[in-house]
């Protein structure tokens, strides 16, 4: 388990992962998911070392959890490591990446999955710490993640970087400042690095969870655990109302392996019961 405090720095990797010498552990493909929950990120995760890559999950909290996920996959025949990081820290994600590409092998595959949502506060209860926390999970680790790990891709000639992100990207609600402007710098600056570097080889692919995603940890955690159940009593499970992170994953898997004649920058996700937010309710007269 990798444990980032302020001079100290170690990586053990999972009993399960084969070692192939002294100076690289894995040959297979790495995918590093930065906020690898219960819910898209976990997921994610699996459907990657399912099919042949190692991955790298590394998370703020909850080490139960984490050592949960990896034990999942390495119980399902696949290879992963776990890292607890705390990614607003000085140099975290850098030493993390840096530390990856040296003893465990080229990041093929980063899905970058931190959340910056901090519930709905009006502009007189969003504090300058709470704003700018918003932003440094949202928008700085995601440019820190392109700055240590695209010149590793550059080199290599290829890369893929998969960008969580959320409706606020596209419209900003009232109680939604600090995660609308954090979100909305998200989604620009994945613009941004397609610009640069898609003529590269390397794929930036901003995914929009525009819906409720089935997730103990995050919608769980935001509602409650008994508002999160009847939710999922009344509009997921059998339902298919919420979007499943196990489905998502394999949307997520296969950004990853388009051809580059026909890559996809953006999309978006819901679930089929859910209307875009730019749709109005349909009309009784409409058939």
């Amino acid at each position: 388990m990798l444990a980032l405090g302020s001079n100290q720095f170690k990586l053990t990797v999972s009993a399960a992962s084969a070692v192939q010498g002294s100076d690289r552990i894995m040959t297979k493909p790495v995918c590093l998911v930065l906020g690898a929950g219960a819910g898209i990120g976990g997921n994610v995760a699996k459907r990657f070392a399912r099919d042949g890559y190692h991955a790298c999950l590394a998370r703020r909290s909850d080490k139960a959890g984490l050592d949960r996920l990896v034990s999942e996959i390495e119980a399902e025949g696949g290879s992963a490591s776990g890292y607890m990081i705390n990614a607003v820290e000085e140099d975290s994600i850098e030493r993390l990446v840096t530390d990856i590409e040296a003893q465990v092998g080229p990041i093929a595959v980063a899905v970058f999955n931190l959340g910056a949502q901090i519930g709905d506060r009006g502009l007189a209860s969003t504090s300058l710490k709470a704003f700018e926390m918003c932003w440094r999970l949202a928008t700085l680790g995601l440019f820190r993640l392109a700055r240590v790990l695209i010149p590793y891709m550059e080199e290599r000639g290829k890369g893929v970087i998969l960008v969580t992100s959320a409706t606020a990207a596209m419209r900003g609600n009232a109680g939604q400042h600090a995660h609308a402007a954090a979100i909305g710098g998200r989604r620009m600056l994945c613009q941004s690095l397609n610009a640069q570097y898609a003529s590269k080889g390397i794929h930036v692919a901003h995914i929009i969870v525009d819906g409720a995603v089935d997730a103990p940890d995050t919608l769980g955690k935001l509602l409650g655990p008994e508002r999160f159940q009847a939710l999922r009593e009344t509009k997921g499970m059998e339902h298919d109302g919420l979007i499943l992170p196990s489905e998502a994953a394999n949307t997520y898997f296969h950004l990853a392996h388009q051809h580059r004649s026909a890559w996809t920058f953006e999309l978006d996700l819901r679930a089929h019961s859910d209307l875009a937010w730019w749709n109005n309710a349909l009309r009784p007269d409409l058939k």
